[in-house]
């Protein structure tokens, strides 16, 4: 009997106490306890993200040197693949293809160690897209800290990449220097583009206004990722009544690091100086039946199928609210030079590339 008794005490399992027995300072020692978890865990991953670039580093380096000395070709990458994985067999990532990668990672980066965050933070995959999609050193940088501040995919980094990010960032003709505090207008101006591009969209010919605004609506998700960090999408079609009168502001959005609602008009035609009273009525309505009494004044973006650059520039300036003007496209190739537009890849091409990325790189 009394190994039975033994028997029974060892095989009993104590239930969770319930939550409302708990103390009423326990969620925040829980809270306290996930947030050390969830930082301990990111930096492991950090940490063994960084000692694997430092490794990949390390091994391009001796081929690089091994080349350049010995002159070897293709197939001592071969051989040190299969040599490789037969020492290691569960190891992954030393692939023929993948080898070169780590031989041009080296390459383009000759003094990576030294080099802190952000490129160093990225994973390996990202990597790779820097190198196959940028040639510049300093423009791979641009888009390295851009992925780590925005925590892109490697397929938004790619999409990012192949829009010309870098080059559209903060580009809309604004007057946000004269209409803000410094430290906001330079993020405000910073989170406008000059051309947006939109080509998530299925256009008609027409191209009207409000079919472009219901296709944005309906890819908002994709809308968000092309309008950047910080928005918040608010509504369509919002209705504002003044004094008995009914007006509608196409887009409306809040901006979580400005503190401020953002009126986005859209516009099939080309930029007029008329469309400003209009967008700058809204933003007054804005502000005074929405917003809060802590949030600072509504910005006003007009996105346009075309500008005149001068005459945005001149109409801007008789305006006191912050406004910004930039064109809108649903391809990357309406604003490129000819020559330059039948040098893109197609398509297709690009959907086959991304789709057999992981395939290639398999090991």
């Amino acid at each position: 009997m009394p190994s039975q008794e033994l028997a029974e005490t060892e095989a009993s399992f104590p239930g969770v106490p319930p939550a409302s027995s708990m103390p009423s300072w326990y969620p925040v020692l829980l809270q306290t306890v996930a947030k050390e978890v969830h930082v301990g865990r990111t930096r492991a991953a950090a940490a063994a993200n960084n000692e694997l670039l430092q490794s990949y580093w390390s091994i391009g380096r001796h081929l690089a040197e091994r080349e350049t000395e010995q002159g070897w070709g293709a197939k001592v990458v071969t051989r040190l693949s299969a040599d490789i994985r037969t020492r290691f067999p569960e190891a992954k990532g030393f692939s023929p293809r993948n080898l070169r990668y780590m031989k041009s990672f080296a390459q383009a980066w000759p003094d990576f160690p030294m080099l802190q965050a952000p490129l160093a933070t990225l994973p390996w995959y990202h990597q790779i897209a820097l190198l196959e999609k940028l040639d510049d050193g300093a423009t791979r940088l641009w888009y390295a800290a851009a992925a780590a501040q925005h925590g892109w995919s490697r397929n938004v980094l790619v999409h990012q990449i192949q829009t010309r990010l870098h080059e559209r960032s903060g580009q809309a003709i604004t007057n946000f220097a004269a209409t803000m505090v410094p430290a906001d207008s330079d993020l405000a101006q910073q989170a406008t583009k000059d051309p947006y591009v939109f080509d998530f969209l299925a256009m008609t010919d027409r191209h009207s206004e409000r079919e472009l605004e219901l296709q944005l609506v309906k890819h908002v998700e994709k809308f968000l990722l092309e309008l950047g960090q910080g928005f918040a999408f608010v509504g369509e079609q919002v209705r504002l009544e003044i004094n008995g009168d009914e007006f509608f502001a196409d887009l409306l959005f809040y901006h979580l690091k400005l503190r401020c609602y953002m009126v986005i008009e859209l516009k099939a035609v080309k930029f007029e100086p008329g469309f400003l009273g209009q967008l700058g009525m809204y933003m007054a309505a804005v502000d005074d039946l929405m917003a809060h009494p802590d949030d600072k004044p509504t910005i006003g973006l007009l996105l346009c199928k075309e500008k005149n650059s001068v005459v945005a520039e001149y109409a801007l300036r008789g305006f006191n609210t912050p406004i910004g003007i930039a064109e809108w496209r649903t391809s990357l190739a309406d604003s490129l030079p000819d020559e330059i537009v039948s040098s893109l890849p197609s398509i297709e091409t690009l959907e086959a590339e991304l789709a057999g990325e992981a395939e290639r790189l398999g090991g």
